[in-house]
């Protein structure tokens, strides 16, 4: 039998590495891990620089907001001194200088001192005989006016006692004419009507029959302390259809 020699070649299911394929596998893993380095650095680089991108503006936020809050204002209060005022001075008396009553001697003490005697002066006066009454005057009499006057005060309203009735004309009875006459008279002392004179009037003739039936009314007079006078009055005649 001839002996069976190793052979070199692969066997069919074996995994064999050659030296240039172990040296590229090193390379790769090594290359991969400083690949993994790079990114972890780059990672906390990131990281760190946008820790500070974010805090930079925030402190600048913080400042312009810190800027834009009102300050307090600071309150000073300022109390009144109030001073109480000195005491009043008392005024002092002046000490009165002493005097001295000093006897004045007597130039002549031998003579004797002269009487003063002291006379009373009696005089009669002659006083007119008057007696004095003491007494309010009475006033003077009262003045009657001279003309008509108003009425009101002291004067008395002078009252009707007699007279017509004013007559409707035919053609203001016609026209259904109503309403009020108002006329001013002097009435006299003797309780005569004078002197009138319409304030409002009417149409068709009524202010005239209104006049005609005042002038032949009677009155009793007004009267001014207890007198008769003439007085202005104002009359109302009223004319109504039935």
């Amino acid at each position: 039998m001839a002996d069976a020699k190793p052979s070199s070649g692969k066997a069919k299911g074996d995994f064999a590495i050659t030296e240039s394929e172990g040296a590229e596998f090193i390379a790769f893993a090594l290359e991969d891990a400083a690949d993994a380095k790079r990114m972890r650095t780059a990672m906390v680089m990131a990281f760190i620089l946008h820790v500070i991108l974010f805090w930079i503006p925030f402190g600048f936020l913080k400042a312009e907001f810190a800027a834009a809050e009102p300050k307090k204002q600071k309150v000073y209060i300022v109390q009144q001194v109030r001073f109480k005022p000195p005491p009043p001075k008392q005024q002092q008396e002046l000490p009165k200088p002493k005097t001295k009553k000093v006897p004045i001697p007597d130039p002549t003490p031998d003579e004797p001192e002269p009487i003063r005697l002291e006379e009373e002066i009696e005089q009669d006066i002659d006083l007119p005989d008057t007696d004095i009454i003491f007494d309010i005057p009475d006033g003077p009499p009262p003045i009657e006016p001279e003309g008509p006057i108003r009425v009101g005060g002291d004067v008395t309203r002078p009252v009707k006692i007699s007279g017509p009735n004013p007559q409707y004309t035919e053609i203001a009875r016609k026209a259904r004419i109503q309403g009020v006459v108002i006329v001013e008279a002097i009435i006299g002392k003797d309780g005569s009507v004078r002197n009138v004179r319409i304030l409002k009037p009417l149409p068709m003739g009524l202010d005239q029959a209104a006049v005609d039936a005042v002038s032949k009314w009677k009155f009793k007079p007004a009267t001014l302390n207890g007198k008769p006078v003439d007085v202005y009055y104002n009359l109302t005649v009223n004319f109504r259809l039935q």
